[in-house]
Formats: structure tokens, C-alpha cells, sequence
């Protein structure tokens, strides 16, 4: 097993790197989720509909794809530390045009360019951790990054509630720039550059294509690719419909519906935990199966209950915990395998994962509530419908008994 750490990155500041990248790769989850318990004070405040608001949740998502499949080839051919430093000042300055925003129609705006601005965070974090490690501590510093990362749609809404407690849904944006000064602050003190000048990708426009190009060829990342992307689509709708689940039909206060996400984050973060030791053990296409066999057969439950009739608040709840522990394995699992596959482009790769996260996850996030009312059974049906998505494309194109990504994290 080999490490590969340049000379600027100081072994003994690996720690506080891992750390701040686990910070950026977090903040724009929080962006996308911890507004979600004031979305109907928004749409009073801002005089509009909950589809539009949904739809602000959408705009984020496609700007945190469409900036991380951009952002990410650039920097194979750039470098990560100016792309990282630009994106966290520009997430500062879009949260409080958010926090200020006269309208609906400005506030999505923001929201689109604050999530293209995020995404630099998430995309350029995964490539400076594959840039300075190799197999187990690769896929241990990977699998910390997305445990932060799936934890943060959990507990964004918790927080979220709290800031509601104090403050109107604009002090939410306000504490998310204050966030993003913090975060450029910490990237200024403690990410070096980890792609040297001789390891960057030439050749421009062309290259960058190029690389992607040679990417979507190998039909396993395809499918890795498809199985992650879907598993997220099935969380956002998850997130997307939850606030009117929970307080709609089961009548919970905010501070009620923080306290159940709350719960499930503990699932989440001890999945992720679980998959951290195991790592370098057991084969990672193994891990992953598991956590998609858990994610599935929680909401086929779910569904199944809620056909017969049975739609109570614990029973959900119950689902809902195994959907969101299942997520803590899934997630780093396959963004190991991923970046594993990709590893010669590792921030086309990169970019490319976090495309196929949030454009299924924008096209998901409204479908809950695309027929008018957003319900118990609308919403797990759009969730176990991403699921069997993810499911087709691990078992036609991951095939994960062909142990792909698995030669670097042996």
C-alpha cells in the first residue's frame, strides 16, 4: 500500500486537510437541505407556490452538477487550490444574495450560481484526496468524506429548525456565508496545491474531453456511476418530500421533524463508520451490494405498509432509519470504486460522479409532489422507484462479482 504525498502536503497536517475537505465537501448539502423546514415560510414570505420553492431545491442540484462536471477536468488541468479558494468566496457572497433576495424568481437564480459555486468544494476535494493517497487510505479518507456528505441532508434540516427558532429562513443563508468565509479561511491556511505542475493535464478544451470521453467508455464506471447517481436521486427525493411528510400528514412542529432526522443521521453516520473499518477487509463490491440490498428492502417495506394501509408515523420512521443507514454504506462505497476505476483522470472522474449525483438528484427532488400533494405513499414510491434504478445498473453494468475498483484497495 503506498501513499503518495507530495512535498507541500506535510504528513503531519494530514488531519487538518482531511478535515477542511470533509468541511467543503459538506457545506453545499447543508445549502441544499437546511432551508427545507422553512419552505412554507418561504412561500409566504416570498408570496409564490411550494412547487417554486421545490424547484429552488432543483436549481441547486443542477448547479452543483453542472459545476462538477466542469469544475472537476479543469482542475486535472489547473490545479485544485485557486478553483477551491474562488468557490468558497463565491458561496459566500451567493448566500447572502439568498439571504436577500426580493423573489422567488431572483432567490432561484442564487441558488443555481450557488450551487455551481459549491460544487468546486465537493468535486475538488474527492481529486486532492486521490491526487496524495492509494488504495485502503484512499478509500478510508474517501468514505469520511462521504459520510460528512450523506450526513449533512440528515442533519442540514435540524439545524435549519434551529436557526427558524431564533430567526426568519433568511438567517439560514446568512449562516451558510458565514460557513463559506470560514471554510475560505481554512483552505487559504491548510490545502496546498496537491497537483503538481508536472502531473497536470494539457492539451485545454480538447484534453478535458477527451479524458471524459475515455471515461464513459468503460461500461462498470457507467454503471458505478448509474448506482450512485440513482441512490442519490432516491435520498433527495427523500429529502424533498420528508418536510411536508412529516409535518403535513403527521403533524409534526419543526423541531419534531428535526428530532427524526436527527435519529436517522445516527443510522447514516454509523454505516459510514462501519464501512470505514471494514474497508481494505471485506471487498468493496461486496459492501456495496449490501448497502443497496438494505436500501431497497426498507422502502419495499415501507411501500408495501403503506398499501395495506398501514401509514403511521413510527412505521415510516422505522423505514426511513434502515433507507438512510443503507445510504452510509452505498455512498462511500461506490465513490471508492469510482475513483478507483478513474483513477487516471481522477478529477474528470470526480466531476463526472458528482454530475450523475445531482442531475438525477434534480430531476428527482420535485417528483414527490409532482401530481399536487406530497404524501407518505408519493414519496416512497419515488424513492424505491430510484432504488430499483440503482439496482438494474449495479447488476447489468457494475456487475459487481467482476471485483472492479478492487485492485487498488487490496
Amino acid at each position: 500500500m503506498t501513499v503518495r504525498i507530495d512535498s507541500a502536503t506535510p504528513a503531519t497536517g494530514t488531519g487538518r486537510l482531511v478535515i477542511v475537505l470533509a468541511g467543503l465537501s459538506a457545506v453545499s448539502p447543508f445549502a441544499i437541505d437546511m432551508y427545507a423546514p422553512g419552505f412554507p415560510q418561504i412561500v409566504t414570505s416570498l408570496g409564490t407556490t411550494k412547487t417554486a420553492v421545490q424547484l429552488s431545491l432543483t436549481a441547486c442540484l443542477v448547479g452543483l452538477a453542472v459545476g462538477q462536471v466542469v469544475l472537476g477536468p479543469v482542475s486535472d488541468a489547473m490545479g485544485r487550490r485557486r478553483l477551491l479558494l474562488a468557490g468558497s468566496g463565491m458561496f459566500t457572497v451567493l448566500s447572502l444574495v439568498c439571504a436577500l433576495a426580493p423573489s422567488i424568481a431572483v432567490f432561484e437564480v442564487a441558488r443555481l450560481l450557488q450551487g455551481i459555486a459549491g460544487s468546486a468544494g465537493i468535486v475538488i476535494g474527492r481529486a486532492v484526496i486521490s491526487d496524495l493517497f492509494t488504495g485502503t487510505h484512499a478509500a478510508r479518507r474517501l468514505s469520511t468524506l462521504s459520510v460528512v456528505a450523506s450526513t449533512a441532508p440528515v442533519l442540514a434540516p435540524v439545524l435549519g429548525s434551529l436557526v427558524l427558532g431564533i430567526g426568519s429562513w433568511r438567517l439560514v443563508f446568512v449562516a451558510l456565508a458565514v460557513t463559506g468565509l470560514l471554510l475560505l479561511t481554512a483552505v487559504r491556511a491548510w490545502v496546498p496545491e496537491s497537483l503538481p505542475v508536472q502531473r497536470r493535464r494539457t492539451g485545454g478544451l480538447r484534453s478535458v474531453l477527451a479524458a471524459m470521453g475515455g471515461l464513459l467508455r468503460r461500461p462498470e464506471l457507467v454503471g458505478h456511476l448509474l448506482v450512485l447517481g440513482c441512490g442519490l436521486g432516491a435520498l433527495f427525493a427523500y429529502i424533498s418530500g420528508s418536510p411536508f411528510v412529516f409535518q403535513g400528514v403527521y403533524g409534526l412542529s419543526p423541531t419534531g421533524y428535526s428530532l427524526v432526522f436527527a435519529t436517522n443521521a445516527v443510522g447514516t453516520v454509523v454505516a459510514g463508520v462501519l464501512f470505514g473499518r471494514l474497508a481494505g477487509r471485506v471487498r468493496l463490491n461486496s459492501l456495496l451490494v449490501v448497502g443497496v440490498v438494505i436500501t431497497v428492502a426498507s422502502l419495499l417495506t415501507l411501500v408495501t405498509l403503506l398499501a395495506l394501509g398501514i401509514s403511521t408515523f413510527p412505521v415510516t420512521w422505522a423505514c426511513l432509519f434502515g433507507l438512510t443507514s443503507g445510504f452510509g454504506v452505498l455512498l462511500p462505497a461506490s465513490t471508492a470504486i469510482i475513483l478507483a476505476v478513474g483513477s487516471d483522470a481522477p478529477g474528470a472522474a470526480s466531476g463526472m460522479l458528482g454530475g450523475a449525483q445531482f442531475v438525477i438528484g434534480a430531476v428527482a427532488a420535485p417528483l414527490p409532489g409532482a401530481l399536487g400533494n406530497t404524501t407518505a405513499m408519493s414519496t416512497a414510491v419515488v424513492v424505491l422507484g430510484f432504488l430499483l434504478l440503482s439496482t438494474a445498473a449495479l447488476l447489468t453494468l457494475a456487475r459487481p462479482w467482476q471485483g472492479h475498483g478492487e485492485s487498488a484497495g487490496t
